[in-house]
């Protein structure tokens, strides 16, 4: 939620550029590959199979996807619970990421649907269900996903209480007390929601059981997806906070991302030496061998770049170190997911997945229409708080 005395402001400007045509085109692309999926069934456009029964669709898409999106979950963590009030120019366009990473999550698994007409069923009839981790996901994605918008409603709002009739305008500003008196109760939400359903994507990977690799079968993946999902989202929040510096010529945050890369490399070095120190206790170091020990040494070290780098209060304080940190945590993060859905599974010899090539399409369209959204919706609406770099 806003505070009345940050200055988020819409950045304005022409929408279209080479960049936002090239992202439109992308997303467009997608967009008729899915309703050739939805023409000619799933195996026209996907490799999945009985062996495989998801891809990259899941994996990355939905897995890796929401946890891009937990930027939203990992600031209010501070900024709400643990009261770290400074952070809080950072809560709209964490808010905003979230929002577009879990709406990609959620059109990543209605396109993976065999049946997708058949989804209605899944809340209606939740007790045929019960006990399923699967179904903990679907609803506590969704109903974060609306929690989301809720939690990005006030930007909407206040644009609306500025420059809407006056209808419109009392309308706003009696939804935006409405908001700020529900706080609490959405909050509670925008921490339990993502709590639950990022461990469950752990869990998740316990119900193959010996068909996944020792390196990554462990009862602890709910933990150890729900400390990912955190490290993360402040890795994200680190990129995406640069990035848009640069990319519109904002005022840096970077006081403020050093004081959050402290909070950064505590839960990264915590989650690296969980990591290892778990395979180490179960015996499994010498199962590091082949391409799938190089992968997960390649997401070992990755995190623990990250970690390196953020250790030194010099490189914490730099806008590129700060970048090239969030960098490596991310896809650090990025690569231990896929790695466990998809690298540790073992169906057999008999099966083999890779992607076909409108998967990898349909996945690069869904990223591009994230990142299209963003700048539209930054351009438009009051998300990005600080000045003009040339304003300083």
């Amino acid at each position: 939620m806003s505070h009345p005395s940050l200055a988020h402001q819409p950045l304005g400007g022409p929408y279209f550029n080479r960049l936002t045509r090239i992202l439109v085109a992308l997303a467009a692309l997608a967009a008729a590959l899915v309703a050739y999926r939805f023409a000619f069934g799933l195996s026209a456009v996907a490799n999945v199979h009985d062996g495989y029964p998801w891809g990259i669709w899941i994996a990355l898409d939905v897995v890796v996807g929401t946890a891009l999106g937990c930027g939203g979950y990992a600031v209010a963590l501070l900024v709400y619970v643990m009261n770290q009030g400074r952070y809080h120019p950072l809560v709209r366009p964490a808010v905003l990421t979230s929002l577009l990473g879990y709406g990609m999550g959620v059109l990543g698994v209605v396109v993976d649907l065999g049946r997708p007409w058949e989804l209605w069923k899944v809340p209606l009839f939740f007790w045929r269900w019960t006990g399923s981790p699967q179904l903990e996901v679907a609803l506590c994605i969704s109903a974060y996903l609306i929690v989301l918008i809720v939690e990005a409603s006030p930007a909407l709002l206040e644009r609306l209480a500025r420059e809407a009739t006056s209808g419109w305008r009392r309308f706003s500003t009696r939804s935006l007390r409405f908001l700020d008196r529900s706080l609490p109760w959405i909050l509670a939400l925008g921490v339990l929601l993502p709590s639950m359903h990022q461990s469950s994507l752990g869990t998740m990977m316990l119900l193959p059981g010996t068909k996944v690799h020792p390196l990554w079968f462990t009862s602890w993946l709910p933990f150890l997806f729900l400390v990912s999902s955190l490290v993360m989202g402040y890795g994200i929040v680190a990129v995406e906070a640069t990035f848009s510096a640069w990319a519109f010529g904002r005022e840096r945050e970077t006081a403020m991302l050093a004081r959050l890369s402290r909070v950064a490399l505590g839960v990264g070095a915590f989650w690296v030496a969980f990591r290892v120190g778990e395979v180490a206790l179960a015996g499994d170091l010498g199962t590091i061998s082949g391409g799938r020990g190089a992968a997960f040494l390649a997401e070992v070290l990755l995190h623990l770049g990250g970690v390196v780098i953020l250790a030194s209060a010099a490189r914490r304080a730099s806008p590129v170190w700060q970048a090239r940190a969030g960098i490596l945590l991310v896809l650090g993060g990025t690569l231990y997911r896929l790695n466990t859905y998809l690298v540790a599974f073992m169906p057999g010899e008999q099966f083999a997945y890779f992607p076909a090539l409108p998967e990898i399409a349909i996945t690069v369209g869904f990223f591009s229409a994230e990142i299209a959204l963003y700048i539209w919706a930054v351009r438009r609406f009051p998300i990005l708080a600080g000045r003009p770099a040339a304003a300083r």
